[in-house]
């Protein structure tokens, strides 16, 4: 019975110290991240961001004008060391049918820099403005 205890203590401990040295992050606790920016016909946008521990992740098309009915594309890169989005980011996720208020993509994540590009998929007619949220841990 004691080395139940003793197990179960271990074990509470090493969650507790998992979760203080950036282990996963209840989505309830997220940060939410507002960006706004512009998108030309043909054109895309690139916003980038970071987070130090693991969870879930959603980010948003929250607005999108004059147009806010039109279809936008949404990719998820990995951010380079320095933070920074240009060159060749491998993908980790993509949606080419994002519509404002609903959920473009969702996901777990791990600690690291991201990239968001938000694009025109063929459905701009003029320049768009949008806001996009991500909750990231």
């Amino acid at each position: 019975m004691n080395a139940r205890l003793a197990a179960a203590v271990a074990l509470t401990a090493a969650g507790i110290l998992s979760v203080s040295c950036g282990g996963v992050v209840d989505p309830s606790k997220n940060v939410t991240e507002t960006f706004t920016g512009t998108v030309k016909p043909q054109g895309q946008d690139v916003k980038a961001w970071s987070t130090g521990n693991s969870g879930e992740y959603t980010i948003k098309i929250t607005s999108l004008t004059p147009n806010s009915s039109a279809f936008v594309g949404v990719i998820l890169a990995q951010g380079l060391s320095d933070g920074t989005c240009s060159g060749n980011l491998p993908i980790i996720q993509s949606n080419p049918f994002a519509t404002v208020n609903t959920p473009a993509l969702s996901n777990a994540i791990i600690p690291g820099n991201y990239c968001v590009f938000v694009y025109d998929v063929g459905t701009f007619t003029t320049t768009e403005t949008y806001t996009m949220t991500v909750s990231h841990p």
